[in-house]
């Protein structure tokens, strides 16, 4: 699958070009492979390529994934992926979500935080998480009001079993990248406003910049880009 390899090095390279026209360390950028809708052939070339970080957008299809995966990374002698859950997340999900991911990008209202802390306890780990707002105003899309947000940060980061890492956002939808430039730099604000507050001193990270736009999200101060199709190539259809 060499032109997974070639995708994944020019991404890489588009990266570093957006962290540097910044002033900023590309290294403290993480560049999450979504898998989602791939075979596993791609996402075996891009693990080979050096890829250490998978999203999936769905609890099922992540425990799919890491099972599928299990001999290749075996027989590699590659180390687990760090899975990140970049979907929205139902809470009777919970249980599975805590299974599958080391970090869910989707935390976006109290009842999900009590019942992922609750299976975190249950499985005896802590969580990492991230707060998803919805900057849009969109009423078909996830994620909590940004007026909300400070009490949904104070609620979850007093749960000893999750452990509040940043924030997420997903603009509303354009095909010019520059058009997403304002949510990502109002997400930076809202990181930035809280983190002088006791629950928003250990927000360090900014997941945000998709495929199409996430040179203008590194721009913004990104720490987290979720690529799919520019490393994968287009998802496979379902059947």
């Amino acid at each position: 699958m060499s032109e997974v390899t070639e995708a994944l090095a020019r991404v890489r390279e588009r990266v570093e070009r957006a962290a540097k026209r910044v002033g900023r360390d590309p290294d403290e950028i993480v560049l999450v492979g979504v898998c989602k809708g791939q075979p596993r052939e791609r996402v075996e070339a891009a693990l080979r390529a050096g890829l250490r970080d998978l999203g999936e957008n769905y609890v099922q299809e992540a425990l799919r994934r890491r099972l599928e995966l299990k001999a290749f990374l075996d027989s590699e002698c590659i180390a687990s992926p760090r899975w990140h859950g970049v979907g929205r997340l139902q809470r009777n999900k919970a249980r599975d979500a805590v299974r599958s991911f080391d970090l869910v990008h989707t935390l976006d209202r109290r009842e999900l935080a009590h019942e992922l802390a609750r299976r975190a306890g249950e499985a005896g780990r802590r969580l990492d998480v991230l707060l998803q707002v919805n900057l849009s105003g969109e009423p078909q899309k996830a994620g909590v009001a940004p007026q909300a947000l400070r009490e949904l940060l104070t609620e979850s980061a007093a749960l000893p079993e999750l452990r509040v890492r940043g924030l997420m956002t997903l603009p509303a939808w354009s095909p010019d990248p520059q058009a997403s430039r304002s949510a990502f730099a109002g997400l930076r604000r809202l990181r930035d406003d809280l983190a002088s507050t006791e629950a928003g001193g250990s927000l360090r990270q900014l997941s945000m910049g998709m495929s199409h736009d996430f040179e203008v999200a590194i721009e913004e101060g990104a720490t987290l880009v979720r690529v799919g199709t520019a490393i994968f190539g287009p998802r496979e259809a379902r059947a």
